[in-house]
Parts: C-alpha cells; sequence; structure tokens
C-alpha cells in the first residue's frame, strides 16, 4: 500500500518519518563533527592514542581516523562509507573534511563534515614506565662459582634480550627497565611479575639451573590491592657446554644442556651418552673450556694422529674418531699426564 508525504502530499512508497525522500534531506543536515578533535600522540614511541590504546600508524591515517571517529550520524541513517581530505595548517592543527555516503532505508545521500583536528604530546604509559625505571620483577642471574665469566655473561644477556624481544612483539608491557652487573652475576629488572617468571623457567630449563623466588610487599594500588615486587634467582651450574666432566670415574665432554638433561661424549671412545637432568648435579667439571690447551698435529692416520705437546714438544699419540676432520692443530685436555683428543 503506497502512502504519502505530509509535507508535498506526493504519493510514495517510501516515507521516513512521514515525509518523502526529497522533502526529508531538504535543508537536513546528515552527519556532524564538533569544531575540533584533540588526537594525542607520544613523543618517546610516536604511536597514537585510539579509543583508549596507544597505536603505530601513519599521522595521516590517524588523523583521519580521529576525524571519523568523531562524527555522528543522524538517528534514522548510517554512514556506510567514508573519505577524508586534510589540509595541515601548521605541524599541529590539521582542517579535515569527511565526505560520507548515509543510508536511510533502501536509499543513499551523500553528506560531509568538517573538523579541526589538533595533534598533542603526551608520554604513554608504557613509556612513561620505561623513563621512569618502572619494573616489577628482578632476575638474578648467578653461578655456582665466585664469579661469572664475561662469556657466559654475554650468552645469558643475549637469550634474556632475545626473550624479552619476543615477548614484545605480543605484549608491548614487556621490556627490561636495566641490567646491572654485580658481584657473582648480573640483575636485570623487567617490567612484568609474568615476564620474569617466564624467563626464570626457560633459562633454568636451558641451563639446568637451580631457581628460586621471592617477593616484597611495595604498596598499593588505588583499589587497595597489594602491589609485590618479585625477585627470582637463577643459579646457573658449575657445567657449561665445552666443558670436560667428570661422571662417575670416566670423562667426557659436555656436549648439550636442556630442560631434560644433557649429552655427553666419552674421550676414550666418543661415544655419546644421555644424562637425565636428576643426574646433571652429578657431572663435576675437570676442565673450563677455556683452559683446554692447542696442540700441533704432526702426522694423521686413521683413528690416531701424532701430535706436538704444548708443554715440552714432546711427540704423542693420541686417538680420535675414525670420521674426525682433523686440521694443523687440535684441542687436547691433559687428564693424569695423559694428552685425549677433545671432539668439539
Amino acid at each position: 500500500m503506497n502512502g504519502f508525504c505530509v509535507e508535498c502530499g506526493i504519493t510514495t512508497n517510501q516515507t521516513v518519518n512521514g515525509l518523502c525522500m526529497p522533502c526529508f534531506l531538504k535543508d537536513r543536515t546528515l552527519v556532524t563533527l564538533p569544531d575540533h578533535v584533540d588526537l594525542f600522540t607520544c613523543t618517546s614511541c610516536g604511536q597514537f592514542l585510539r579509543r583508549g590504546e596507544y597505536e603505530s600508524m601513519a599521522p595521516e591515517k590517524a588523523i583521519s581516523m580521529a576525524a571519523k571517529n568523531a562524527l555522528t550520524c543522524i538517528r534514522e541513517g548510517k554512514v556506510v562509507k567514508t573519505t577524508t581530505s586534510i589540509e595541515p595548517r601548521d605541524d599541529y592543527n590539521y582542517a579535515v573534511t569527511v565526505a560520507c555516503k548515509v543510508a536511510i532505508s533502501d536509499f543513499e545521500a551523500d553528506a560531509a563534515a568538517s573538523t579541526i583536528v589538533r595533534v598533542k604530546n603526551t608520554v604513554c604509559k608504557i613509556c612513561s614506565r620505561r623513563t621512569g625505571n618502572y619494573y616489577e620483577a628482578i632476575l638474578q642471574v648467578r653461578t655456582s662459582e665466585k664469579t661469572l665469566s664475561s662469556k657466559l655473561q654475554d650468552e645469558v644477556l643475549k637469550k634474556v634480550e632475545d626473550f624479552v624481544d619476543d615477548a614484545a612483539t605480543t605484549n608491548p608491557n614487556a621490556f627490561i627497565t636495566k641490567m646491572e652487573i654485580v658481584p657473582g652475576g648480573v640483575d636485570v629488572y623487567l617490567s612484568m611479575i609474568a615476564l620474569g617468571r617466564e624467563l626464570t623457567k626457560a633459562l633454568g630449563d636451558n641451563y639446568c639451573a637451580q631457581v628460586d623466588e621471592s617477593n616484597k610487599l611495595v604498596g598499593q594500588t588505588r583499589d587497595g590491592i597489594d602491589m609485590y615486587r618479585v625477585s627470582y634467582l637463577v643459579r646457573l651450574p658449575e657445567f657449561h657446554v665445552g666443558d670436560i666432566v667428570r661422571y662417575g670415574k670416566k670423562y667426557y665432554l659436555l656436549t648439550r644442556v636442556a630442560n631434560t638433561g644433557g649429552k655427553i661424549r666419552s674421550l676414550n671412545n666418543f661415544a655419546d651418552m644421555t644424562v637425565r637432568r636428576a643426574n646433571m648435579p652429578e657431572l663435576k667439571v675437570y676442565a673450563k673450556s677455556s683452559e683446554l690447551e692447542t696442540a700441533d698435529v704432526i702426522s694423521i692416520s686413521r683413528g690416531e694422529i701424532q701430535v706436538m705437546d704444548p708443554q715440552n714438544y714432546s711427540v704423542k699419540d693420541i686417538l680420535v674418531p675414525k670420521d674426525a676432520v682433523i686440521g694443523e692443530t687440535v684441542t687436547v685436555v691433559r687428564i693424569d699426564g695423559v694428552l685425549y683428543y677433545v671432539p668439539l
């Protein structure tokens, strides 16, 4: 059944509030924008605030979205398409016009509105915490020895940095506040308790290390919730990959350490052996990797080589794996006065 327009009297099957579409649209403002819209950007990381969260985006996109998010439409219509044009006034003020397609029933009408987007500098929560030395957890890396070697220190810190960088790809709240070299190890200040917990487990598994944690009450939130800082201890074992260890009454090269245990290689027959994690404390370091010697190779035969003893320059015969690739020098270890080839 056809209706009619109460304004002009035309017969029509499409009315809005009793008006035909031409009468409804006549002198009617379909979309509006406020006189100005504020767009906040972090001066440290350059991200823009959008709907309560800071996001990385091009300035032009952020300015356009700020204007479009402030757009309001009449209740009878719905904005189905927008395009924006931006005209800079200066470095902080931009004139933005938003052109729209507004759907009203089965009809689409063109509309437009303009505003001034004002870009304002601020500091996001994460950057504020970074610059303010904010931290929730301390990762304390120590060793069973008196000092943490520079090589191992660099290796551990590289693992820590890689772990945090990976976590930050999905959680921007994950960051390292600072690192400190302390007697016997390093302290790493972390932004999140959960980050410290995950990192502690990863290092503990990677090195078969002893781990522990303790917490300290540091205050309360505005909601009255207790706030804690947690200290995580990772005590690295004396042994590390590349060391010569004694297991039982025999000597081995430690070739692998993982969360399930380790692998060792015999210096007598070069056979590999798996050591369960529960038995890893039984490994006793005989020589650190930095203490191993280098010997000049004199001659090579299958399964055996002659080398010059680096201490007294005498010629010694030592066993090597039959498939070993021997160069001009080899790494050796001295056990009870006898040289053994180290199958690195």
